[in-house]
């Protein structure tokens, strides 16, 4: 694997965590769950809508 490769992964992992932490954060403000649990759940990967992803 190139180095440009492993860059493009680590950009793309940190990109889906950053997705993950924001969605967290504004569900939490809505629902006032807290968004520690929200995204563990969405970490969990147990989906209510498996058919639905987050965006890349």
């Amino acid at each position: 694997m190139t180095t440009q490769r492993v860059k493009t992964l680590i950009n793309q992992e940190l990109s889906q965590a950053q997705i993950r932490r924001s969605v967290a954060s504004s569900s939490a403000i809505e629902t006032g769950e807290s968004s520690v649990a929200i995204e563990t759940r969405l970490k969990s990967g147990k989906r209510k809508f498996p058919e639905l992803t987050l965006a890349n």
